[in-house]
């Protein structure tokens, strides 16, 4: 059953990583309970302290949320500036024609309702959100917490996904049992991406929720068939040319061991990693981005380092490493949500969800590029070190920050706290689209 975001950190550092579905608290400083009644509008929110992660009636610019939660907050509008996204919107190259899956547990009963409302306030036109659902769904519960947490994960993947491709079609792709850990939940996630796959509704999909490979029956006896057998999504996926992009991790990365977290440590996923920006209010970079101290990456002890990645074989040695590429996901920086599944808590957060954020953020990048390219890309790793390896400007660098007490240091080149570094997706888009 799924767990808050703490437990869940606590969880990852103890080898179990299973991505947050609730929030992060806890990862950024917290404003003092004078600066909470200043807000406007603050409702008590799905965690304890409503000073930490209040749910207000609007959004607030950047600065303010400085002074009065003492964290950054973003808008999509700002993300456009700095993922450098305007030149491709002015070309037409919005998403079109694409489909971005989202796979989650349960869904969100008013997903379509809160993207409309998220989408307005932005001024950005709205998309149709199709729900498809996996095995028999239970009808939404708001006072059941593990309802509650994949709903606001649901709500979180799908806003971030049109944040940087709002010409898309989204399919939310809803399941009846919950993902946690090992195999539980994950056959009825397989079978949903499957049937979407051989139907060719699918262009790029994107999973926010991870399992370490340690907790699949088996591990420790060296048998990984109970986690290989659950491939067959992946495999049909890559055979029709369909991106898949999973999240890296929210415990920092361990350093210490082979246990990656799975799917993102599947040689046929992109691994997403989180990072930490620092924007004004414009989107303008104050400074360059830092990996974000949460932002899992291992080495997989269950595959072996694919040949996209023998560029960096003196980084993973012999092993699947990620992540692979990395976008935002650090608490202090979030992006500004809407959700009104919980009639409790409705109105706008931005209290951050780590690299569940990362991986759909990515995922419109990669649909974009479709796009542009005017077909499917497939697995875009092979892409993404080859430009690497040619030292694309599409790739920046991230050559500071750490992530975790066991896990590893951003420094030049590919490195396990943020990949090859993050994107400019105009010049990204371009080059993997072969555009000139």
């Amino acid at each position: 059953m799924p767990v808050s975001a703490r437990l869940r950190l606590a969880a990852a550092a103890a080898g179990a990583f299973a991505l947050a579905l609730l929030p992060t608290v806890g990862q950024a400083t917290t404003a003092t309970a004078g600066a909470a009644a200043a807000l406007p509008a603050v409702h008590p929110l799905r965690h304890s302290n409503p000073a930490d992660d209040p749910v207000l009636a609007a959004p607030l610019p950047t600065s303010q949320c400085l002074t009065q939660l003492h964290r950054a907050c973003y808008s999509p509008l700002q993300y456009r500036t700095a993922y450098d996204l305007d030149p491709l919107y002015q070309h037409g190259i919005t998403g079109q024609g694409r489909t971005i899956v989202i796979v989650d547990s349960y869904g969100s009963p008013t997903i379509q309702h809160d993207l409309d409302v998220w989408s307005a306030h932005w001024g950005i036109p709205s998309s149709h959100v199709e729900v498809v659902k996996s095995g028999q769904v239970p009808p939404f519960d708001p006072t059941n917490a593990d309802m509650d947490g994949w709903a606001g994960e649901s709500t979180l993947d799908v806003e971030a996904a049109h944040a940087v491709a709002p010409g898309a079609k989204i399919i939310l792709l809803e399941t009846g049992v919950s993902e946690t850990e090992g195999t539980v939940g994950v056959p009825e996630m397989m079978d949903g991406i499957k049937h979407l796959v051989d139907n060719g509704r699918a262009d790029v999909v994107s999973m926010s929720w991870a399992t370490s490979e340690g907790q699949f029956p088996g591990f420790d006896q060296g048998d990984y068939s109970s986690l290989t057998n659950l491939r067959y999504a992946f495999t049909d996926a890559a055979a029709h040319g369909v991106t898949l992009t999973a999240s890296s991790g929210d415990g920092g990365g361990d350093s210490t061991k082979l246990d990656a977290a799975w799917p993102a440590g599947d040689p046929l996923v992109t691994a997403i990693g989180g990072t930490e920006l620092s924007l004004d209010d414009q989107g303008t970079r104050t400074a360059p981005d830092t990996a974000w101290s949460g932002s899992g990456g291992e080495l997989s002890k269950v595959f072996a380092r694919p040949a996209y990645q023998n560029p960096v074989r003196s980084v993973v040695g012999d092993q699947r490493g990620t992540p692979d590429i990395s976008m935002a996901g650090s608490p202090n920086g979030a992006l500004w949500l809407y959700s009104s599944f919980d009639p409790a808590n409705t109105g706008w957060t931005a209290d951050g969800a780590g690299t569940s954020e990362s991986s759909p953020l990515f995922a419109a990048v990669v649909a974009l590029a479709d796009q542009a390219a005017g077909h499917r890309l497939g697995v875009i790793d092979q892409d993404l070190y080859r430009l690497y390896a040619q030292h694309s400007p599409g790739l920046v660098d991230i050559t500071s920050g750490s992530t975790g007490s066991t896990g590893y240091t951003a420094g030049p080149g590919y490195d396990q706290a943020t990949g090859v570094g993050t994107v400019d997706a105009a010049k990204l888009v371009r080059a993997l689209a072969h555009l000139r």
